[in-house]
């Protein structure tokens, strides 16, 4: 069955499932960075994720959007390279939409990947198609869109996993535009963005933890 909300005192189990997912894939997000970053991309979002449940334990607030407003702002003090601060300011973004809730469902997942990316575009700079990890979050929210009248949290992010991985492989034929790898452009052909990977991992681990 799985779980049907995600309530304030859930998240700090939550992005546990996000971290235990990015320590499990973080040779892997090495190795890929190597190639067209600074090879620390795993390390990185492993350090951060495994933050942000002691973090989110020192926030005194029922509000589930303000809770993750002032994490992912502390998120991009512990980490705070170019993915440390877009992952950041993703959640910042995502609990800037949920302002005024203590619960998660189908409907509020929806407005926290909404938020997400824009959290990302404006941090970014970035656009859908420029091969950054906002093509993985905006087609798991386009896919998200389409479950959304079947109310369940754990087919909504099924849903944007998938999403994400889609939006992934696309990024394979797209022109990096940002960093290391718009410079090695020729590369980057026919490799996925390790941005976009790095993103579905997250979602993967929020998947992890509903379907408990």
């Amino acid at each position: 069955m799985g779980r049907k909300v995600i309530t304030v005192q859930d998240l700090p189990q939550l992005f546990e499932k996000v971290a235990e997912n990015m320590a499990d894939h973080a040779a892997q997000l090495c190795e890929m960075d190597a190639k067209l970053g600074d090879g620390d991309l795993g390390l990185t979002m492993k350090k951060g994720f495994s933050a942000l449940p002691d973090i989110i334990r020192t926030i005194e607030e029922e509000d589930l959007g303000k809770v993750l407003m002032k994490s992912g702002m502390k998120m991009n003090s512990v980490v705070p390279s170019t993915m440390g601060t877009l992952m950041g300011s993703g959640i910042m973004g995502g609990g800037k939409a949920l302002v005024g809730k203590t619960e998660m469902r189908a409907a509020e997942f929806a407005d926290f990947l909404t938020g997400f990316c824009s959290g990302l575009e404006n941090r970014g700079k970035c656009r859908r198609g420029d091969c950054t990890v906002l093509d993985a979050f905006a087609t798991a929210l386009d896919w998200v869109k389409e479950s959304l009248s079947e109310n369940d949290l754990v087919l909504t992010m099924q849903k944007a996993v998938d999403g994400a991985k889609a939006g992934t492989e696309a990024t394979k034929s797209m022109k990096p535009k940002f960093g290391k790898a718009a410079v090695h452009a020729n590369a980057a052909t026919g490799v996925p963005d390790q941005g976009a990977v790095a993103g579905t991992y997250m979602l993967e681990g929020m998947l992890h933890f509903v379907e408990q």
